[in-house]
């Protein structure tokens, strides 16, 4: 619902008529739920659709990997990780390599955080991982293979539940205890809650049904929050994510992530494919515009937190399950930012 006391906003080198805008979205970006957008540390835009209130949360989808690459840098600044380019292993001391397993063994939390990790499928083992108690350990049994280390982009949202596993080891916390004591409280989130689908049926029901989520993180058996997905925000509350990593990880003048993660996260690592519109990618964030240092976190049906240092803009999207939405990196620079003049 439009917020009548802002029917048009103009402010500076700004110009949007909400009304148009908010019929503009119900009419060509049906299963988009929230939008909020701030600009020079006000919003101006700050909308719902499809029945939903603004602190209403939705599945982010894959949003959740840059949250977790977040949550990896806070880990490596308390020094509970050693290093990105320690091995995977290192933290799974447990683990028995399987004989003849050589790969694994090479692979670090930079592989994983890059996508640049080898696994031993083509397509992502559902039906073999999630009805596992312990999905780090189930995917470890996926990690390496016969092609050894290929440096090639393999996009995994099973494969990395291995990182918050190692959160979980390392801090001797569940993997959504430090997300809201490291991150989440300190940014004015409300805590989020373990939710363990307790059959396949619920699962999938889960990822499709379009009604609010609550407060919840996806998890394992253990309590471990998937890494790849499962994480549900509101579009407000992940503006505000945003404006942390805007703010190079500072957030109501406290500093929450160093400046060194948010910089080095949001590097090019490596170009990625057609299938992935030949964009770039940083440690689970996606970058959209070296030239303006513009980066995204980006999950399935048009789940979005835009960061753009140069406009000093950040865009939050939400919106409900439909796969058909890759994205909505297009929308937001045309309807919202192309608004903003230099």
């Amino acid at each position: 619902m439009v917020d009548k006391i802002n029917q048009k906003f103009q402010k500076g080198s700004i110009m949007i008529n909400l009304t148009e805008f908010h019929s503009y979205v119900a009419d060509n970006q049906s299963n988009i739920c929230q939008i909020t957008a701030i600009h020079n540390g006000k919003t101006i835009i700050h909308d719902t659709w499809n029945g939903y209130k603004s602190d209403d949360t939705v599945h982010t989808m894959s949003v959740t990997k840059s949250i977790v690459s977040l949550l990896v840098g806070i880990a490596v600044e308390q020094g509970l990780i050693g290093s990105i380019d320690d091995y995977v292993l290192d933290y799974f001391t447990d683990y028995k390599i399987k004989r003849g397993e050589k790969t694994i063994q090479k692979v670090t939390l930079k592989n994983l955080l890059t996508m640049t990790a080898p696994y031993k499928y083509r397509s992502e083992p559902w039906s073999k991982i999630c009805v596992q108690d312990d999905w780090s350990i189930a995917a470890l049994d996926f990690l390496g293979g016969r092609r050894g280390m290929t440096g090639e982009f393999q996009y995994s949202t099973l494969g990395i539940h291995i990182l918050t596993g190692i959160i979980a080891t390392v801090s001797k916390m569940t993997t959504v205890d430090f997300a809201n004591q490291y991150l989440f409280e300190l940014l004015t989130i409300a805590p989020r809650k373990i939710y363990v689908a307790p059959d396949a049926d619920a699962h999938k029901a889960f990822t499709i049904e379009k009604t609010p989520k609550g407060n919840i993180w996806f998890s394992d058996n253990k309590g471990v929050g998937a890494a790849g997905y499962g994480l549900c925000l509101s579009a407000e509350e992940m503006s505000k994510i945003g404006l942390l990593c805007l703010q190079k990880g500072v957030f109501n003048n406290k500093r929450i992530v160093s400046e060194k993660w948010i910089e080095e996260s949001t590097k090019v690592r490596l170009c990625c494919d057609g299938n992935f519109r030949d964009m770039k990618y940083g440690y689970l964030w996606w970058i959209i515009d070296e030239n303006v240092g513009s980066y995204a976190a980006i999950g399935n049906s048009g789940n979005v937190i835009y960061i753009n240092p140069k406009k000093d803009l950040v865009v939050a999207v939400s919106g409900y399950f439909k796969p058909t939405v890759f994205d909505r990196i297009d929308f937001i620079k045309k309807e919202i930012e192309a608004k903003i003049e230099e």
